[in-house]
């Protein structure tokens, strides 16, 4: 999943795919780069980040959402029921919800549209705890368990709302009312969460967030969304590793790279299949 913010202040990126031009050339870019799935947004869900109305999020974002679900297979990130309405009108296949349906209706729009919902994983009042790496160590028991509780809680009220169970993505929420060690413990437990959620495809999304700085070796300051990619690229492999079905990143190239590569120098000589390998044993002879 590669991600295409349409917005003027996202953490990482903002205001360089404001313009519709510049947003469509994004999207062009993630697709040839290998993305399966564009993620666009028209908030900013960073820390600090001022809500957008639905209306300005539309005239942002529909546009290029209308462009890109000719091209590929689209997700808005978006929190308004009215936002997703205007933009699975306009071709979107999925809604990415940052919020863990603070607004239920969500979940109604999604079911009426047949498309599906990714639950992620936050609790609030997130912006007034600091947003990314804020929250403090005890608000948590158990950052796995606690994390899936209130994740099934969510899909519940999906489920009720008419969303089928088969329609849900899980993303636990790097980064979202978490301190950054639990984010850290979210991604090494990976594994965990994949398994508990067997009938249910994860996502993770770790590129670039200010987690990945507790692995940097005394840098003051730590260093700025751009100059995560190592950190990012190594959380990606290894949440696939895990399991992990989707996992939205900035730097796509580069991150298919990884994951290709670790799939073919994983994969046993003389045992490789095809469907799960970049290369056969023969096209591996003759690279």
């Amino acid at each position: 999943m590669g991600v295409c913010n349409v917005t003027p202040d996202s953490f990482s990126d903002g205001g360089r795919f404001l313009d519709r031009d510049s947003a469509k050339a994004r999207v062009e870019q993630l697709v040839a780069e290998g993305a399966d799935i564009i993620d666009i947004g028209g908030e900013s869900t960073r820390p600090g980040s001022q809500p957008v109305p639905a209306r300005e999020q539309i005239a942002r974002v529909l546009d290029v959402v209308r462009w890109a679900a000719e091209r590929t297979c689209v997700s808005i990130d978006t929190t308004s029921p009215e936002v997703a309405a205007a933009c699975l009108d306009a071709g979107a296949h999925a809604v990415n919800d940052v919020s863990l349906l603070a607004d239920p209706e969500l979940a109604s729009v999604t079911a009426g549209s047949g498309a599906a919902l990714v639950l992620s994983h936050a609790r609030a009042p997130q912006a007034k705890m600091g947003g990314f790496g804020g929250w403090p160590i005890e608000a948590y028991d158990d950052i796995v368990r606690d994390v899936l509780a209130d994740w099934e809680r969510a899909a519940e009220v999906a489920t009720k709302r008419g969303l089928p169970r088969s329609a849900l993505v899980m993303d636990p929420g790097l980064g979202f009312s978490k301190a950054s060690r639990h984010s850290f413990e979210l991604l090494r437990r990976a594994r965990e969460l994949v398994t508990a959620m067997a009938d249910v495809p994860v996502l993770f999304g770790a590129s670039r967030k200010s987690f990945l700085t507790l692995v940097e070796r005394d840098s003051h300051p730590a260093a700025p969304p751009a100059d995560r990619t190592g950190a990012s690229i190594m959380a990606a492999v290894h949440a696939v590793r895990c399991g992990v079905k989707i996992v939205r990143v900035h730097e796509v190239r580069a991150t298919r790279q990884a994951i290709d590569m670790d799939v073919v120098l994983g994969t046993v000589p003389g045992h490789a299949d095809r469907k799960n390998t970049v290369l056969s044993p023969t096209e591996r002879g003759r690279a």
